[in-house]
């Protein structure tokens, strides 16, 4: 049973103040995309971001928080991600096609939802 529940005591440590919270490898898209999530904290919150190779601008829900994010919050982090609209060119929303696979060294539960989904799914 996964805990939803879960949250990290922290993302960081003395020395960083920006750290890889969970890599994303979406293999149903038309490039194979894959997106990295960063927490950076800045201003006395943890600011969220979301990097592809080709500087596409995503948008995340929450885009920041005061504390490290619940299990059931990254999940809804990961799920509700998208492509700025505003900035989109050509066929962008293609990016997220699919479940993605997930990686992440905060979230050691993440994975397996996500493979749990893939397969519910027949992507796997």
């Amino acid at each position: 049973m996964i805990d939803f529940k879960f949250q990290p005591k922290s993302y960081f440590t003395e020395e960083n103040t920006s750290v890889l919270l969970v890599k994303l490898n979406y293999p149903e898209s038309q490039w194979g995309e894959q997106i990295s999530i960063y927490a950076h904290f800045l201003e006395l919150k943890i600011q969220f971001e979301a990097v592809d190779f080709y500087g596409n601008d995503y948008m995340l829900y929450p885009s920041s928080s005061f504390e490290p994010l619940s299990m059931e919050d990254m999940v809804y982090l990961v799920e509700g991600m998208q492509v700025n609209t505003d900035a989109m060119e050509g066929n962008m929303e293609l990016i997220l096609d699919g479940i993605p696979e997930v990686e992440s060294d905060f979230y050691p539960e993440l994975r397996k939802y996500f493979d749990e989904k893939r397969k519910n799914y027949g992507l796997d």
